[in-house]
């Protein structure tokens, strides 16, 4: 299905990005580990804090944003991410480059990313025709694991040779890069038209808790909204751990550890490629349930990963079965998302979504560095593996869920995934 050129310019520049973040895989982590040699609480630190800090900045922006024009947010936020990773190199190169520093551009970079996921969902819907709206998030959800593919080894190659700093560099040229795509799309954007019972006037504090009244009420997303946050949460909780926990104690190279999450991408690619196909056989609500499940089965196998190639081809199969199961999910996600989302408030809900998982991941990823300082990282990697097993728990109410017409009138495009 043909989508228009100025998709296709914003694809392009959602390629560019996507490269440059996946070349760039755990970048800040790494410099943490491998140039200021942090362990287990701080790199955890970092995580947690940069997207706790970041959420709360972004907040205020999407009710800032949901009447005005899209892509001026979208090409600011790229080039305050080109600047803000920018000053990395130059710190190292300067033998100035400290952990504050790394929390502070985590903190930017987090911001403008929740900021920019909404303001691009929402621009969409200036693009794409409405039976194009679940190609198009496949087609953003299939470049995305391409990246993930063929990013890592080369990243770790470059971190091996070059040093964790100059992958950062790259990410950062990449968001110049996708600015520009931005730019290009062209032709005229018009500002959403504000409802006659939404005066113009500045954002007030109710409108801030708007996204979440919504998410919270609707019976179609609630239970999306908070099966998705708790996943997200606990698998990305772990990350830092097991970057820990395979980077040190188990003594992998930088290049095995980027290529134990490439190779298991190539599932990304299948699970997106079937998408459509599985929802347009099967619906969209029994692919959500059963996708949604079968991911949160996977990451426990994590918890008895090993030194050596067999604790490498571990991980490698745990993810490669977690990332087929996700990236079915994701996009079928994306698209009924949208479905139900009315069109003048995609901004403060996306921005909701976006803001509340960053906040639960901040949580219990810190939550989960203390328990690793305590009992060790992979006895914390097993405990968020337990949990994931119930969470399926959430998502019956997705088949059940009847959508309100009074209060939930058709959106008729939707936003690439985030990044």
């Amino acid at each position: 299905m043909r989508l228009g050129r100025r998709f296709g310019w914003l694809w392009a520049a959602y390629t560019v990005s996507a490269f440059g973040t996946w070349l760039a895989f755990d970048a800040l982590p790494l410099i943490a580990i491998l140039v200021l040699h942090a362990g287990s609480a701080q790199v955890s630190l970092l995580a947690s804090a940069g997207l706790a800090v970041g959420a709360a900045v972004a907040v205020p922006l999407g009710p800032w944003m949901e009447f005005r024009r899209k892509r001026p947010v979208m090409i600011t936020t790229d080039l305050v991410r080109c600047a803000a990773l920018l000053s990395i190199p130059a710190a190292y190169a300067l033998d100035a480059l400290g952990f504050p520093q790394l929390l502070v551009v985590s903190v930017v970079v987090a911001a403008a990313g929740i900021t920019f996921t909404a303001a691009s969902g929402a621009h969409l819907k200036d693009l794409v025709a409405p039976a194009g709206l679940l190609t198009a998030t496949s087609r953003f959800e299939s470049t995305s694991w391409t990246a993930t593919v063929l990013g890592p080894p080369l990243g770790g190659a470059a971190v091996g040779v070059l040093g964790p700093v100059t992958t950062v560099a790259v990410d950062a040229v990449s968001y110049l890069l996708s600015a520009l795509g931005i730019r290009a799309i062209g032709g005229t954007e018009t500002p959403p038209a504000r409802p006659t019972t939404a005066p113009a006037r500045r954002p007030r504090a109710a409108d801030l808790l708007d996204g979440w009244r919504y998410l919270l009420t609707d019976p179609a997303l609630r239970p999306l909204f908070l099966n998705t946050a708790l996943v997200n949460s606990l698998i990305m909780a772990t990350a830092p751990l097991l970057a820990v926990l395979m980077l040190g104690p188990l003594g992998f190279a930088p290049w095995q550890y980027g290529l134990a999450f490439a190779l298991p991408s190539l599932g990304g690619l299948l699970g997106s490629r079937l998408a459509r196909p599985l929802a347009d056989r099967y619906g969209r609500h029994r692919v959500l349930l059963t996708a949604g499940a079968l991911r949160s089965c996977w990451p426990v196998g994590l918890a008895f990963v090993r030194p050596g190639v067999p604790g490498l081809l571990l991980v490698m199969a745990v993810e490669f079965g977690l990332i087929s199961c996700a990236s079915v999910y994701t996009p079928v996600l994306a698209a009924h998302r949208l479905d139900v989302i009315p069109a003048d408030r995609v901004a403060r809900t996306l921005s909701a979504w976006s803001v509340t998982v960053k906040l639960s991941t901040a949580a219990l990823t810190a939550l989960w560095g203390l328990l690793a300082a305590l009992a060790g990282p992979r006895t914390a990697i097993a405990l968020a593996g337990v949990l994931l097993l119930a969470t399926p728990a959430l998502l019956p109410g997705v088949l059940t869920a009847p959508r309100s017409p009074a209060t939930v009138p058709p959106s008729p495009d939707a936003p690439p995934p985030s990044r």
